[in-house]
């Protein structure tokens, strides 16, 4: 085969591929804006602003993500984890000592039985009754603002984790874009060595090392 010709066999195959890196980097980064543009306009529609550096309290200083967005509107995925790990679940933790939405139903089932108990015919304590009252009332509202914070949480965390698709597409659309523009060059440079190339060369043919060794002996005949 001549040089020429599978030069020009290579450069078009490599111009072919880097069309296609080209195209799918191009695909990459739209869906990384789609991603980018979708989160910031959801979060923004929810009108969702950080406390002030002024106002955070001794425990919420603790996290850094409270005080670099201090402030701000949420807007964005990164913010959207620290708003609902860093804030929200701060809160959830300390609203029923640590237990979720769903311990805290069996906690207060538990208030129930014992109320139940303290109402059986004999020798009702009436003390007791009003106190198991009292927390089953408190118990149940807090079970309230924990499904409440616990629905915003992972509501928010989907964001963040839809936002973090977008970040990656967009680094995956960045190497694609590298090389293809690589793979264009070289493809490229490939086309202008083989029009360089003599049109009649072609690749040599090695000879069989058997014929060099063997000569002298047909000779001797």
């Amino acid at each position: 085969m001549k040089r020429r010709t599978l030069d020009v066999l290579f450069s078009v195959g490599g111009l072919v591929l880097a069309g296609l890196l080209l195209l799918l980097a191009v695909v990459m980064t739209s869906n990384a804006n789609f991603s980018k543009n979708y989160v910031k306009d959801q979060l923004s529609q929810q009108q969702i602003t950080f406390k002030t550096a002024a106002t955070l309290t001794a425990e919420e200083q603790q996290s850094a993500c409270l005080v670099k967005y201090a402030g701000l509107q949420l807007t964005t995925g990164k913010q959207a984890e620290c708003y609902a790990n860093d804030f929200i679940g701060l809160h959830v933790q300390s609203t029923a000592a640590g237990r979720t939405y769903s311990t805290q139903g069996d906690f207060i089932s538990g208030l129930k039985a014992q109320l139940a108990d303290a109402q059986k015919p004999g020798s009702p304590d009436a003390s007791k009754i009003a106190d198991l009252n009292a927390q089953i009332t408190t118990a149940t509202t807090a079970r309230e603002s924990l499904f409440k914070g616990e629905t915003l949480r992972g509501l928010l965390l989907t964001s963040f984790g839809f936002s973090v698709f977008g970040v990656k597409g967009g680094q995956a659309a960045t190497v694609a874009f590298i090389f293809a523009g690589l793979l264009a060059l070289l493809s490229l440079a490939g086309l202008v060595h083989a029009f360089k190339t003599p049109e009649d060369k072609t690749f040599a043919t090695p000879q069989p090392a058997r014929t060099a060794a063997v000569g002298p002996y047909l000779a001797g005949i």
